[in-house]
């Protein structure tokens, strides 16, 4: 499946901007984790924990999979392919394990977090509201760099690919 150049060029623009917008919230929740492992107040730890749990709930999972699904048209739909280049199959299961770890740790802990506060328990540890944005930065500027870089060469598969789309070497004519 090849795409036509309009909806190629489509699909990235959404590929980026969804996945510049997923970097962004997760500097958010950075920014807001810092604020509630600082606050000096119970008030301010939970405010910062209420609007960790509004990114948390709304915007990144929405995010997540339009990143995801885009990823996978461009790579199913371009000459890139999903397992021909190290890089984008590295790329896919990255953003499929931090697509994962949001929808079964991060947004469970940032609610719990929001549950215990509301319920008068103690206030979460900086390890908690830190932990989950730090590792999704990290793998998300890994992400963007690989993307840019495009390291590590052609997969076995991509190798098998590309010799299979060569033209058969001509037999040299004796004339």
């Amino acid at each position: 499946m090849k795409l036509s150049r309009p909806v190629r060029r489509a699909a990235l623009v959404v590929h980026v901007v969804a996945s510049a917008g997923w970097l962004g919230l997760t500097l958010g929740l950075l920014a807001l984790g810092i604020t509630a492992a600082t606050a000096g107040s119970a008030v301010g730890v939970e405010a910062s924990v209420r609007g960790m749990k509004l990114f948390a709930d709304w915007l990144l999972l929405p995010v997540a999979f339009l990143t995801l699904v885009s990823g996978l048209v461009l790579s199913l739909g371009t000459l890139w392919g999903l397992a021909r280049h190290r890089w984008v199959y590295t790329k896919f299961w990255v953003t499929l394990g931090t697509t994962t770890a949001t929808v079964f740790a991060l947004r469970p802990g940032v609610n719990s977090a929001v549950t215990a506060i509301a319920a008068g328990g103690p206030l979460p540890d900086a390890g908690d509201v830190l932990f989950g944005p730090i590792v999704s930065l990290s793998a998300y500027v890994f992400m963007t760099a690989i993307s840019i870089l495009k390291p590590w060469g052609l997969t076995r598969r991509g190798r098998r690919l590309r010799a299979a789309s060569r033209p058969a070497p001509r037999a040299r004519q004796n004339a």
